[in-house]
Order: structure tokens, then sequence, then C-alpha cells
């Protein structure tokens, strides 16, 4: 037994021998003549640095070498939706542009190299420098820190990654994120070799702002101020000069109640941005970004409506009139109402300048705690309000303000003009496809608007008043049925119109659904209303893998055009045909009211898996 014992420690103290003269062996085979860190030379695992629903990007980081440069490289790889800002002016706030740090205990490193960036367009139709999908950052290593022969280092290098992280949709929290790695010095030579496309005016890596919040909350009171003067108040400049001009025929006491009405509406258009950023925040782990609201296109669509609206207005189609026995009450509620909704208004128009003082003070109320970003929010509302309270509760500076005249009416009238532009710009960021649509029906609304204010008095019989009024809000609900979009958008993918496409899927004997469309059909607009936004179709037409075709044939010259007119013989649209596996003969549905035909037809079809 004892020499069972002795032979195993034998064993033992030889494998250790062995194992410690390897090691030995294999430092004494390095270049010791040069400095390096060790451990490993390879990449380091993706760290996921933000994701959406389906969009998501990581980052990992691998010895490189560009140029005869070694680095380190920041691979990024990412769905195209998911951007970071390469700017610091056209990042949501500055300071969240993508930014890149690395530091060592043995090395020094050189200005981070980003590659091109690429223009993403916003809805607003702002091109913005972003970096998308996958991408390199290169950091070079310039020196050393440490003269010693060899290396050792414990931390290796770090990589700090921040920013903020943004989709066509929506913006999500700041982030900061540390990545380490550790180098094999002298495998430099061997380490995997890059190039990079650079921009011109390649960024480099900043100090994030870290002003205190006294600084941030004079800042938002600063940008408050100064909405007053951005160009997206104009509109409803003329309401708020005529509002007050009149206030200050009421007496003093009742411009102060009207001015502070005023103000309230601007300060209860702020809180609901703060209420929207808690939740935001609290329940969905994102950020509300400014001018968030104006990228829904049904916000966008409802705000050209109400701007042509007011046009009217200006223009004098129609007044919202109060009876005598009303107007005559000081302090009605109807005159309080109208000054809220009016600072509200003011307030909402306010949001789509996007300036230096105000990205400062909302871009850094997003990076803290939702109590912080909530005051700030509001101290920016406070600044936008405080000029009309001092203007409203000093006597003095009103009577300084012209006298009412024939110049309130023409710069009215101008103001309407005004309006007009601004609607139709806010129609340049709605979709492509909704575009029209809005179009038709702000022509159908203005209509509405006219018989509501303008084929009525407070002297009509009140038969005559109700039909007039009702039949108004019948077109105006059958207009919006037809023409504006729906929350929901398509449910069907619909493919442009391709012979071969389809001819391929009739020899494969699969089942084909053309839409014969057009513009300026009205006729279409009902059908898609009534049939193609009928979800139990939209269903059948996926399940049963249905080649769904939208044939456009607003031209002459498109394809469809000329396979409606030559190939199919109809005489025009709409027309929707559908061609059934082993049916020779295609079945073609001319009338609006088809959806239960479809479906009959839908349901008879053999299910796909």
């Amino acid at each position: 037994m004892a020499a069972m014992k002795s032979k195993k420690t034998l064993l033992l103290s030889i494998l250790w021998t062995a194992c410690i003269l390897g090691t030995t062996c294999s430092a004494s085979g390095q270049n010791t003549n040069e400095p390096g860190s060790i451990i490993t030379s390879g990449s380091t695992a993706g760290v996921e640095l933000a994701s959406s629903g389906q969009e998501v990007s990581t980052a990992r980081i691998e010895p490189v070498q560009m140029d005869s440069q070694a680095g380190i490289a920041v691979i990024f790889e990412g769905t195209d939706d998911l951007h970071y800002y390469a700017k610091s002016e056209t990042a949501p706030a500055p300071g969240f542009e993508l930014k890149v740090q690395a530091k060592s205990d043995d090395f020094a490193f050189g200005p981070v190299v980003f590659p091109k960036w690429h223009l993403f367009t916003d809805p607003l139709n702002n091109k913005i420098e972003v970096y998308e999908g996958n991408f390199t950052v290169f950091v070079p290593i310039t020196a050393f820190k440490t003269p010693a022969k060899t290396i050792i280092s414990e931390n290796g290098i770090e990589v700090k990654i921040s920013g903020i992280a943004c989709t066509s949709k929506v913006c999500l929290p700041p982030f900061e994120k540390t990545l380490q790695t550790k180098i094999v010095w002298v495998w430099r030579d061997s380490w995997r070799k890059i190039s990079l496309e650079t921009g011109d005016d390649t960024p480099k890596t900043i100090t994030a702002p870290g002003y205190s919040i006294l600084f941030a909350l004079g800042l938002a009171f600063l940008a408050g101020l100064t909405l007053n003067i951005m160009p997206c108040v104009w509109p409803v400049l003329p309401l708020i000069v005529m509002r007050i001009v009149e206030q200050a025929k009421a007496g003093k006491k009742q411009s102060k109640a009207m001015g502070f009405a005023f103000c309230f509406g601007i300060l209860l258009f702020f809180a609901s941005l703060a209420f929207a950023n808690i939740i935001l925040q609290i329940f969905y782990g994102t950020v509300l970004q400014w001018g968030d609201q104006y990228r829904n296109p049904i916000f966008v669509a409802g705000m050209v409506l109400l701007l042509v609206v007011l046009a009217l207005m200006m223009f004098g189609v129609f007044n919202i009139g109060v009876p005598s026995s009303i107007a005559g009450k000081s302090g009605s509620g109807k005159g309080y109402s109208g000054a809220v909704g009016t600072g509200f208004l003011a307030a909402i128009l306010s949001t789509p300048c996007g300036f230096g003082i105000l990205a400062f003070a909302f871009g850094w109320a997003q990076a803290q705690h939702w109590l912080v970003a909530t005051v700030v929010i509001m101290v920016i509302g406070v600044g936008m309000a405080v000029p009309y309270a001092i203007l409203t509760s000093i006597p003095g500076l009103l009577k300084r303000l012209p006298k009412p005249g024939q110049w309130m009416e023409l710069f009215k009238q101008g103001i309407g003009f005004v309006l007009l532009i601004i609607a139709v710009k806010l129609i340049g960021a709605l979709p492509q496809a909704y575009r029209t649509n809005v179009l038709y029906f702000a022509v159908i609304l203005g209509f509405c608007v006219w018989m509501w204010g303008g084929w009525v008095s407070f002297n009509t019989k009140p038969a005559r008043k109700w039909l007039i009024r009702i039949s108004a809000a019948l077109i105006v609900f059958a207009g919006g049925w037809v023409f504006l979009p729906t929350p929901a958008g398509e449910l069907i993918d619909w493919q442009d119109y391709d012979e071969a496409v389809i001819e391929n899927a009739l020899a494969e004997a699969k089942p084909v659904l053309i839409k014969f469309t057009a513009d300026w059909c009205l006729s279409c607009q009902a059908i898609d209303k009534v049939v193609y936004h009928n979800e139990d179709i939209a269903k059948l037409i996926e399940e049963k893998e249905v080649l769904a075709i939208k044939a456009d044939t607003t031209l002459n010259k498109y394809p469809a055009t000329l396979a409606l007119k030559n190939k199919y013989n109809e005489p025009g649209v709409p027309v929707t045909i559908l061609f059934l596996p082993g049916v020779e003969e295609p079945v073609r549905l001319h009338e609006i009211f088809f959806a239960g035909k479809l479906k009959e037809l839908l349901q008879e079809l053999p299910s796909k898996k």
C-alpha cells in the first residue's frame, strides 16, 4: 500500500514538472522584445444593445488590422430598421450620437474610425445621418503605457459603447454597454484584416453631456420661451392676437382670467406629454421623443384636417358663433374653454420644431428618472406660457396693442393661407398611399363645414337647422369611411402587378387574386374598405396561400392598364379577377359588395400548411 502511494506521488510530481516546463518553454518561445497583453485573441460574444419587437442590434469586439494598423474592431450586427445616430446635431439630443471609447492599462488608442453613414428620412422629411444594419467601428492601438517587455494584463481592453437607438416608429432608452477582451499582442500579424469606408466628416468620440439639474431646468425654461417664435406656432398666432385684443376690451379681471386659461391649455398639453412619457418608461421601457406624435399617420392626418378647418374659419367661410344671451355673460364657459383649446393647439403645433436648446433639455430629461423628466417637460411648458401670462396681466402692455380694425381681418385672411401651406407640408409627412385620400377628405370636410356654419344662422328654423347639420355630419362620416386610413393599415400583403409572377403561380396551380384599381377610382376605394379590410377574407388569403396582386391602372402606360384592356378584355375598374386551381375560366367580380361571394370561393380552396 505504501509502495502504491509513493508511486502515485512520484507520478504526480512528474506531471506537475512537465506542466511547469511546458509553460516556461511556451513563454520563452514568445518574442519578449515587444510588449503586449495576453490570454486570448478571439472575438467576444455579441452583447445586445437595443431591441424593439423584431428589431434588434448587437455588438462584439475583435482584434483586427486595418491598413497595417493594429486595433480593435467593434462589430455591430442588426436589422435595417434599427439605427444609431452619426452626428450630435441630428441626434434626438446632443450627446446621444453613437460613441465608442476604449481604455486599457497597457495600451493607448487613437481617434475612433466610424464607417460612412447613411441618410435616414424621418416622417417630417428631415434627412438624418445614421448607422444601421451591419457595420464596423475601428479603434486603433497607437502606443503602450507600460514599458515592460512582456505585459500580462488582468483587465485587458475595455470598450464602452453608448448612445440611443431608434426605429422608424419609436426611440428606445439611451444605453451604455461595456465589452472586455484580452489579446495576444505578438499574434497581431495573424489578426483578421479589414477595410472600412469612412465618411468625410467622421465623428469622433465625444463626452456625453453631464450638466446639473438646475442648468437643465434653466435650459428647459429657455427652450419653452423660444417655442413662441418658432415657425410651427405661426398658424395659431392670429388666434392668439385676436383673443388678446378682445381680452383687452373686457377689462383687467376678465383679461387676466382668459390669459391664464390660455396658459393652462399650454400646460395641459405638456402635462399630457409628461404622462405619456411616464407610461412609456414604466410599462414599455422606452422613451418619448420630441414630436413622436407626428410619426403617427392618424395624428398627422388629423392635424392636416384641423388646419384646413381653421383656414376656412380665417377666410370667413364659417364662424363659431355664440348666442347673444350667452356671450353677454361675463366669464362664460365658452370663452374659457376656447382659451384653453387655443393654448393646447399652440403647444401641439410647437412640437415639430426641434432645435438646439430644446434638444439639450428634452434629451437630457429622457436619460433621467421619470420624475425628473416630468419636471423638465413641465418647465418647458411654463417657459412657453410665461409671455402670455405677463402680457395679459399688465394693463399697460395691453393698451399698446393696435386697435381692432380692417388690419385684423386682412391679417386673419392672410394667415389662412399660411395654415394651408403648413397643412400641405404635413401631408408630405404622410405615407404615399394616404396623401391623396387625405386631400380628398379635406375637400369633403371643407364643404361640410361650410354647410354647418354657412347654411344656417341663429334665426334658422330648428327643423331646417337639424336637417342641414345632420346631412353634413353624414357626408363627413361617409367621406371619412371611404378615404381616411384605418389604424390597422393593410391587412393583405399585396404584390405589384407582374405578368411573369402571375404566370408562374398559375403554372404551379396556385390560386391568384388580381385587384384592378386606380388612384382616381372612388368605387375602388369603397371596395378596399368593404372587402379587403375584412379580417376573415384577409385571413383566408393567407391560410390558402393565395397570391394577392394589386394591379394599378392609374396611368395608361402601366402594365396593369394594358393587361386589363388587351388580355382580360375588361372595360374599366373596379374589377377583381380570381384564378382557381383546376378551373379554366377565372371568376370576375365587378360589383362593390362581393365580400360574401369571395369568402365562399376562398373557403372552398384546400388549406396549405
